[in-house]
């Protein structure tokens, strides 16, 4: 069973590929239903939402929801780990989404583990979660686009029981900041693509690896379960080491 859904600005994916029963819709939509519950709540469009409500001074955070307290939590911890590139607060107010949309890719795969599906993916504007195989009983397929012709897969990835997620400015333009400088992004770069263990972990580090510019792939490199794969503006790829193992060949 497959679904695709438009939500968070972006068309949103799920597929349920099992063999040994059938997917229940309802399942699915509980967890679309979450992914609109994250939305309605993380949104920075949105004036009502909760995101919103605490950078209007409306809403403190010590007050916010549980979940709100989570992201705040992990924000600051991937502040930490990237040695401050990656840092939700931008001229007074919050912008959660750099890992946002991880949390809540991770959260709606967690709620179809706890089904009992074991094979399924869920993709949201090209980020994705995948678990066990597709319906052929292979590994699940990713494509890497190419920034300069969206509709020109670069790299066809070959992924199971891990996450991939793209930073960079082809599609949305420049939308993410080096935190340790006032003025915008200066980069080369044009997209980044993280595989690690689960989508939430390679969406945040992807975001925070963007904002270092040239030297973004070098630092998922240094990360133990991670690989990267990396264009500039000249067309140029740079990658880790152990990427190409992920790599679907011809």
């Amino acid at each position: 069973m497959k679904q695709t859904r438009l939500m968070m600005g972006m068309p949103i994916t799920i597929e349920i590929a099992e063999t040994s029963r059938p997917a229940r819709e309802q399942d699915i939509d509980e967890a679309f239903l979450f992914l609109q519950y994250v939305d309605d709540t993380f949104s920075t469009y949105k004036p009502d939402s909760e995101i919103s409500r605490i950078n209007q001074k409306r809403l403190v955070l010590a007050s916010a929801s549980a979940p709100m307290q989570t992201i705040f939590a992990m924000a600051e911890e991937t502040r930490q780990d990237s040695s401050g590139y990656f840092d939700i607060l931008r001229n007074g107010r919050y912008d959660p989404s750099g890992l946002v949309k991880g949390w809540a890719i991770l959260n709606a795969a967690a709620m179809l583990r706890e089904r009992e599906y074991r094979n399924f993916y869920v993709e949201a504007g090209g980020d994705v979660e995948a678990a066990g195989h597709n319906a052929q009983g292979e590994n699940w397929r990713v494509g890497i686009r190419n920034p300069f012709n969206r509709r020109e897969i670069v790299k066809a990835l070959s992924i199971s029981d891990c996450g991939v997620a793209t930073s960079g400015t082809y599609i949305r333009g420049q939308h993410i900041y080096n935190p340790m400088s006032d003025a915008p992004l200066q980069t080369s770069i044009l997209s980044l693509t993280v595989v690690g263990p689960n989508i939430y972990e390679a969406d945040r580090f992807a975001t925070a690896a963007f904002a270092m510019g040239e030297r973004g792939v070098s630092f998922i490199g240094m990360l133990e379960g991670f690989e990267a794969y990396q264009i500039d503006q000249t067309g140029t790829a740079t990658f880790t080491d152990g990427f190409e193992r992920y790599v679907l060949q011809p």
